[in-house]
């Protein structure tokens, strides 16, 4: 498949590339990173359609009310008719904000004069009850007409259950600010995700490709051995997902989670899903797990999914110290999760199996999972 834009934009860097080979050409990149361990990397799990699986898109508008994406490096837009990465529904919500924005004459913001009033457009959707969020990235918190806006998007674009005001006034690269307001519904949409309800807001954490999070997560759930009597720790939560999935097997769960809003997502999710024996905390990953060492609390099991920084030496410390049967190390960054497991290897910890995920097909970026046990032997 041929896409006009994608060598400006620079998202899609393998387009171009039959799938097949894409999968294998990410395997021999993990391959290369743990080739120091002996581990046998296993086959890319990859989609049968990789295409229009991301459910979240952040879209901008220029001057003549052309959207698309930013040329790579630049705040210059790349206009599109299509994105072969979006579904088609995201694209007929963006043609119906097209036409309001040219009726209302809405004033597009100008990233050089810093002046106007609409930045982005953010839509999210959720692909299992088919509820679409658009959230309005401005720099004022009153938008003429948005009565009227809301009502004739809703009426072309029934899918659009919320339209929420975010109202960022900074000059920077960040897209969301913390200040919003609901135009039209209540404020999020709400989907379905390994039988549980997660309700999502625009600044929700939600995987962006529904159909290969529920296998990650399924992976998670097949390798992780634990007992009904036992206690699992699930750092870097995000919104509770994993911890959630699995509380049915263990008497308790802790879910650890520095972002304020995703821990309030967390903690609501639970309660809408009636999710009783799982508690979470607002607090570093790092910094809770040494508290925990000093406590020398007892935790059978540890899932950690950190940003792609990676983990920190501290946090593989208070491992050693609690001494889990097993640690669960989901990344979406392969070359900081190498560099971890050096530390982990280094106190006992070791894995003979490294499962890639193709999460984001048509780019360079690979998620792995890893399960680590104590005193393993090697092969």
């Amino acid at each position: 498949m041929k896409c006009q834009m994608s060598q400006r934009c620079g998202s899609c860097q393998y387009l171009d590339m039959d799938y097949s080979q894409q999968l294998i050409k990410k395997q021999k990149y993990c391959q290369k990173l743990f080739q120091k361990f002996p581990v046998q990397v296993h086959s890319v799990i990859g989609m049968q359609n990789p295409f229009e699986y991301r459910n979240k898109v952040i879209i901008a508008f220029n001057q003549r009310y052309e959207y698309g994406l930013y040329e790579e490096g630049s705040h210059r837009i790349v206009p599109i008719q299509q994105c072969m990465l979006h579904d088609q529904e995201t694209h007929h919500i963006l043609l119906k904000i097209q036409s309001l924005l040219k009726k209302y004459r809405t004033s597009i913001y100008d990233h050089q004069r810093h002046k106007g009033f609409l930045k982005h457009v953010l839509i999210r959707r959720a692909v299992q009850t088919n509820q679409t969020l658009v959230a309005l990235v401005v720099t004022e918190p009153m938008f003429k007409g948005s009565k009227n806006f809301c009502s004739e998007l809703v009426k072309t674009c029934p899918s659009v259950k919320t339209v929420v005001l975010n109202v960022n006034k900074r000059q920077t690269s960040i897209v969301l600010s913390q200040q919003e307001k609901v135009l039209y519904g209540k404020g999020f949409i709400v989907d379905e995700l390994c039988g549980l309800t997660f309700k999502i807001s625009a600044q929700s954490f939600y995987q962006i490709n529904h159909e290969q999070c529920t296998r990650l997560y399924q992976k998670v759930s097949d390798l992780l051995e634990v007992k009904e009597n036992q206690t699992v720790l699930d750092t870097y939560c995000g919104i509770g997902t994993i911890g959630m999935m699995i509380a049915s097997r263990v008497s308790q769960v802790i879910g650890v989670e520095l972002n304020q809003e995703a821990y309030k997502d967390a903690v609501n999710n639970a309660k809408m899903n009636k999710i009783n024996n799982i508690h979470f905390y607002n607090q570093d990953a790092t910094e809770f797990m040494k508290d925990m060492a000093n406590q020398r609390t007892q935790i059978d099991c540890v899932i950690m999914d950190p940003p792609r920084a990676g983990s920190t030496k501290e946090f593989v410390q208070a491992i050693h110290i609690l001494q889990p049967q097993q640690v669960i190390y989901v990344s979406c960054d392969p070359v900081t999760q190498a560099r971890d497991l050096q530390w982990f290897w280094d106190i006992g910890y070791q894995t003979q199996d490294i499962y890639p995920f193709d999460m984001f097909p048509q780019t360079q970026a690979i998620e792995t999972v890893i399960c680590l046990t104590k005193g393993m032997n090697q092969k």
